[in-house]
């Protein structure tokens, strides 16, 4: 070493070159980051116009159905029934669950505000897993607190970087201002 101490900022290091396995791991959080979108996207568009998976055209959001009233007045069980039962086909929770998947559905496909997606959609898959207590096919686990510990998983890993948006989203002065938008 000489007298003087070298400095080394971020700008002067080279980044590492990526491993097959983190290129491979970057790519399966991406798809599966857009395999989540997608289930979002198509509860929406499904309750929306009814296109007959789960919703017949006859009960669609725009023929006047409520896209929360047949699970949560006739589907809720559990303790908590009688507050599901209370708020199925409300308009304000018809609105709130419709914006909250479509919503939630977009960002994940775009790699856009997926922190933001993640916790909407967390928190939109535990009260669908309070809707349902005990779950069917086990005491406590089910498909729901899955999926939400899946999302978790792609906040946590920049998984909108990927097949997304993300690092564009990023640049943006409002997210830059507030990461929490990530």
């Amino acid at each position: 070493m000489t007298a003087t101490t070298e400095r080394t900022t971020a700008s002067t290091i080279a980044p590492a070159a990526e491993t097959t396995r983190e290129r491979a791991t970057r790519y399966l959080l991406a798809g599966i980051r857009i395999a989540l979108g997608w289930t979002f996207l198509w509860a929406f568009l499904d309750k929306l116009f009814g296109l007959g998976h789960e919703t017949a055209a006859k009960s669609a959001w725009i023929n006047g159905g409520s896209p929360t009233k047949g699970f949560l007045a006739f589907g809720a069980a559990g303790p908590f029934k009688g507050l599901y039962s209370g708020i199925a086909g409300a308009a304000w929770a018809d609105w709130l669950f419709m914006i909250g998947l479509a919503a939630i559905g977009m960002a994940l496909l775009l790699g856009i505000g997926v922190r933001v997606a993640a916790v909407a959609g967390g928190l939109l898959l535990v009260m669908m897993w309070t809707a349902v207590l005990p779950p069917e096919n086990n005491p406590f686990m089910d498909d729901h607190l899955i999926y939400a510990a899946v999302l978790a998983v792609l906040a946590l890993t920049s998984a909108g970087d990927t097949l997304g948006l993300g690092r564009a989203w990023k640049r943006l002065t409002v997210v830059r201002r507030f990461p929490w938008l990530r």
